[in-house]
């Protein structure tokens, strides 16, 4: 996910009161942006992607346009999930900083950490919330260098751990559920515990198709019904999200980091990974040295 593509970013740098003191892609589908702005007014329109919102500093003439008697402060959050309707008008400053966060990261986060369908749950709108940790996480972010390599590696996982935090305090229950099409929850289970397991193995579209007794092309298409991803995106992230835990937690040599987490050779495994990253397995773990 580019910024370019990101509505609540471009929506604020197409403002001639707004202006971006940083911002950086982080890989896996996280970006994070530090703004500052003033005199405004600024409308979100259905975006495709969630932002999680922190007041820096000021904001306390801020408010949306539906609750003018709501307004913000310094250490405030908002919680904007794709699809809402919003309006701002921003009396006064603010500097505020934004972790936006593709549905694709999303919807990993809903299987893997709260082990639920992803199509079941919402990220719940909120605004001026009050939460001590994630105000922490995002002063924190704010405090490193996004663009020194080492320090922008730590970034990417401070932002791993906000949207763990937000999957937890801030998803529930989606209203109105109709589900339509996709694989029943007991083979979604099923095809997680199988993967997880196989990871280091040439995983194929028939061999998982063949655990639901589908063919390839259904089982394509409800998978990504019900996983919000295509199947080869959802085993790619979840091999390389144990690749940044050996690199982080072990000092397995590099190439026995690749076989571990089904890549097929060494480089294959450093293209893949600064693709997603940025950076090479090398430099993540000394980051985290």
């Amino acid at each position: 996910m580019s910024l370019d593509s990101i509505q609540v970013f471009q929506s604020l740098n197409s403002s001639p009161h707004a202006h971006l003191e940083q911002s950086a892609r982080l890989g896996d589908g996280l970006n994070a942006a530090l703004w500052s702005n003033h005199h405004d007014i600024r409308e979100y329109h259905a975006p495709d992607h969630h932002t999680l919102s922190c007041y820096i500093a000021d904001g306390t003439g801020t408010f949306r346009r539906d609750r003018p008697d709501q307004k913000g402060s310094p250490g405030k959050l908002c919680v904007l999930p794709a699809g809402h309707e919003s309006a701002w008008v921003i009396n006064g400053r603010i500097r505020l900083a934004h972790l936006y966060i593709s549905p694709e990261q999303f919807a990993l986060g809903c299987v893997t950490l709260l082990d639920r369908e992803p199509r079941t749950l919402q990220l719940q709108e909120n605004t001026f919330l009050d939460d001590a940790r994630q105000a922490d996480n995002f002063r924190r972010l704010i405090g490193l260098n996004w663009h020194e390599p080492g320090e922008r590696l730590l970034t990417s996982s401070l932002a791993h751990d906000m949207l763990s935090h937000a999957l937890l305090t801030q998803v529930g229950l989606r209203d109105g559920l109709r589900l339509k099409g996709g694989l029943a929850p007991h083979l979604c289970r099923r095809l997680v515990a199988f993967i997880e397991t196989h990871l280091d193995e040439g995983l194929s579209l028939g061999q998982l198709a063949e655990l639901c007794a589908l063919s390839e092309y259904h089982f394509a298409r409800m998978f990504r019904s019900s996983f919000g991803m295509p199947p080869h995106r959802y085993v790619l992230q979840r091999r390389l999200q144990r690749a940044r835990h050996l690199l982080r937690e072990s000092a397995v040599p590099l190439g026995d980091v690749a076989l571990a987490c089904g890549f097929a050779s060494a480089s294959h495994f450093t293209n893949r990974f600064r693709q997603a990253m940025g950076a090479t397995p090398g430099e993540y773990r000394q980051a985290f040295a």
